[in-house]
């Protein structure tokens, strides 16, 4: 009787998956922060959006800084998981503060749709880590680090 293949990708497939997860956030929070709120919006108006929020304007540069640094260290593979770790309060307020403009990103001001599937691709990249090719790749999550030692016992 012939026996089926595998359904469970290898963890080769999973590492480049990793890998081209951290590409693709890498490049959206560069182009989100150097393209869109440096050249198109300009810090200072950026940081009148996160007054009109109710934020502290500083808030802004700060996001800035993040998003730009965060980026570049995502492309690269320096300590991704905790990267994207970092990086989630600011995909989660970004979907808070697109909340009241309905769902659809196409909608006037944006929607909330494409911040809250960029949370869940940050939380994604929590769980799966680097994936191949990273600079410096992170240490595991302890509660996963645990249970993965609990599972092999």
């Amino acid at each position: 009787m012939p026996t089926r293949p595998s359904t469970d990708p290898s963890q080769d497939q999973v590492q480049l998956a990793a890998f081209l997860l951290r590409l693709a956030l890498g490049a959206m929070f560069l182009a989100h922060s150097v393209l869109l709120k440096l050249f198109v919006f300009t810090l200072a108006g950026t940081a009148g959006f996160f007054q009109s929020l109710g934020l502290p304007g500083w808030s802004a540069y700060a996001v800035f800084a993040a998003e730009a640094i965060g980026g570049a260290l995502l492309i690269l593979g320096v300590q991704s998981r905790w990267v994207a770790l970092v990086l989630l309060p600011i995909l989660v307020g970004a979907t808070w503060a697109h909340a009241g403009n309905g769902w659809m990103f196409g909608y006037t001001n944006g929607g909330w749709e494409y911040p809250l599937y960029l949370s869940v691709l940050g939380i994604v990249q929590v769980l799966l880590g680097d994936g191949a090719f990273a600079l410096s790749p992170s240490r595991p999550l302890p509660l996963l680090a645990q249970r993965t030692i609990a599972s092999h016992a």
